[in-house]
Formats: C-alpha cells, structure tokens, sequence
C-alpha cells in the first residue's frame, strides 16, 4: 500500500493505529459529563459548571506545580464515579474517546476501592466498568472504530486491600480484567509491601504491572522487578539514572546528554537488567513533566531510552490532567523530539509485544492492524 504523501505529519499521526497500556479511568473523564453526573447525584463541589472553564481548571491544577493541588483533581473525578450508571457511563465514553483518536489496543486501570463510598462492592465496580467497556466497543465499531479494551485493577500503595484486589483481578480476568497494578505515592510505600498479593498472581500465572520509577527512583524499580516480580514499569522514567553519560549522570545536563554519542554510555547493572530482559516502560511524556520527573517532550528520557533500544511505549497517564490523548503525546515526540513515524510503529509494536492478553491476540493485532496501518502512512 502507498503512503498518502499529502498528509501532514498532524493528521498521519491521527491515523496511525496507537496501543495504550498506560492510562487512568479517573483521569480521563469529559468535563460535560462530570457536570451531568454531579447534577445527577447532587455533587456541588466542583469548581466550575461549565464544561471549558472545567476543563480548563483541571489542566491548571495539574499544571501548578503544586502535588496537593494536583491530587484534589481526582476528587472531583471519584466523585461522579460512586454509581454503577456513572461508572459505565465513564468507561463507555473513555473506549469511545480512545477509539476516536485511533487507539486500537487499550489496557484502562482504575481503583476498585475508590469507587465504594455511596456503598457498591468491588465486584459492582468491576461489573460496571466491564459493561461499559463492552459499549465503548460496540459504540466505536458502529462508527468504523475498530477498538480491544481490557481493564487493569489497581491497589493503593498506603492501604491494605491488595491482596484483596489481587484476587479480584484473578477472578475477572476471563471477563474484561487483564491484570493488575499498584499506584499511589511511591516514597515510604515500597512495593514490596504488597509481596503477598504479588506471590498469589504469580502463582495464579497473572499478568501484573507496578507504578515505579517515576517520582522515587532506581530502588523503587529494582524492588518492583527483583522482589516483586514485575511484567512492567509504570513510567520507569528513573531508570535513566543508572546509565551514566560520558562520565556524569544524565541529570546533571539532560539537553547534553541527548546530544552525546551512545558509544559514550555506559549502562549500570539495573538499567543493562532492565534492558536484556526487555521489560516494558510504560512511559507518560505529559504526565511526567507535569509532575517533576522530566523537564520537556525534547530533553524527556524515553527518546535516550528509545535509541538505546529500551523496550520503550507511549502512553497518556491522565488524559484530562495533561489535557492530552495519544496523538498529542506522539506528535508533540515528532516536533520536539526529533521521532519519526518509524519510531512511532516500534513503539506501538512494542506496546502490542507487552500487553497482557493472549498472544495469538496480540499477534493478530500486530499483523491486521498496526503494521497496515502503518504502512499506509510511511514511503514505500
């Protein structure tokens, strides 16, 4: 097939087929629908009743700097997300959305636990976002969307249901569940005091991702891969801290080092581990600068992991927060970065290689989706 040498590098991106395995259902709600919802079930602590100024505050908040500022975003969120109706609706609309920007492969995470103050068990959370994904897919294919949602159940680090939401994610995982995660503030909650919920996946042969990397550093991923067993690195940003760049650490000047000559880089034993095992990174350009842990989309570690062949994917985080989708986070690594459309299909193939469903399915995927759709937008 002949690429369509009249597309802008805006709208091939656009098309491009896009694998997501990083993405919040909490964190990517549409501004109108929380209004609906709050009118619905009388929530009158939002900021602002119109969907733009809403929007707008979320992306203000997320931006301040401020972490506690940037926390009190996801309250708004959760609190439209207590009824088996607002939930389905929310995960309709998130499968929508995604499809709309032409994700094809989608793995969603969300916090049971969250979701159970108006008094819903886990297990009608579950079912909830479950049904709605099913929608989301049925509603994008009516519309020529061809869309594989899953979900990933998430347990908080500083509370104690993990094992809890371990044997939930088991449970579900023949019915829209394909895998577990731990989230919430990496320093003074090590994963490792999840072991046991991490011990029952593994021998319950399940697939299980842990946020580490991000804002804690090297021995929150060691933990997570060596202690706990880890299939992926949610962000994993930090691991550039273990290679070191013509002597200095790649902190010390990010915009140098992504200027040297890879001959002049040495990876230490983590970073070399992390590498030869392939372990995917859930990498979130948007999300990562917003909260400190990189500095731009030019001088961001996923291109120096890309071109030190780290088993690198792109992925949204929150796409409300960040006021982003797929396409923003992949055209703004083509401007600023310097990535081409060639970047973009290795790093969706290696999303598709490190999703958490059968690989049949994921081969299939590989094969009638992403690399024609590929090919359609690259020269022959």
């Amino acid at each position: 097939m002949t690429a369509d040498a009249t597309l802008s590098t805006a709208e091939a991106v656009l098309r491009a087929p896009k694998a997501l395995l990083h993405d919040h259902l909490d964190g990517g709600l549409r501004p109108q629908t929380i209004i609906e919802i709050s009118d619905e079930i009388g929530y009158a602590a939002l900021p602002a009743r119109d969907a733009d100024a809403l929007g707008t505050w979320f992306a203000e908040a997320a931006d301040s700097g401020s972490l506690e500022r940037y926390l009190t975003t996801f309250d708004h969120t959760i609190a439209v997300m207590q009824t088996v109706e607002g939930i389905r609706r929310v995960a309709r609309e998130c499968v929508e959305d995604l499809a709309d920007d032409g994700v094809v492969y989608a793995e969603i995470r969300y916090a049971p636990e969250q979701h159970l103050q108006e008094g819903l068990a886990l297990e009608d959370v579950v079912e909830a976002v479950n049904a709605g994904f099913r929608e989301g897919e049925q509603a994008a294919a009516e519309r020529g969307h061809r869309i594989r949602s899953g979900a990933l159940l998430t347990a908080m680090r500083h509370a104690a249901k993990s094992t809890e939401i371990a044997e939930l994610a088991v449970r579900y995982r023949d019915d829209g569940v394909v895998g577990f995660d731990i989230a919430g503030a990496e320093a003074g909650y090590p994963p490792t005091r999840h072991l046991d919920a991490f011990e029952y996946l593994r021998r319950e042969n399940a697939h299980f991702t842990i946020h580490a990397g991000e804002a804690f550093g090297l021995p929150s991923i060691w933990e997570a891969i060596q202690w706990c067993g880890a299939d992926r690195l949610g962000h994993g940003v930090r691991i550039v801290d273990d290679i070191e760049i013509a002597g200095r650490a790649f902190t010390d000047d990010a915009a140098a080092a992504m200027r040297a000559s890879r001959e002049d880089m040495r990876l230490g034993r983590l970073a070399a581990y992390v590498r030869d095992m392939r372990i995917p990174l859930e990498m979130c350009p948007s999300s990562n600068i917003q909260t400190g842990a990189a500095d731009s989309f030019a001088t961001h570690p996923i291109t120096l992991l890309k071109d030190l062949r780290f088993r690198v994917t792109v992925n949204t985080d929150n796409r409300l927060m960040s006021h982003t989708s797929m396409s923003r986070e992949m055209g703004l690594l083509v401007e600023e970065a310097g990535w081409s459309m060639t970047d973009l299909r290795w790093a969706t193939i290696n999303a598709m290689k490190s999703a958490f469903i059968p690989f049949d399915e994921r081969l299939a995927i590989i094969e009638e989706i992403v690399k024609p759709g590929y090919d359609a937008l690259l020269p022959s």
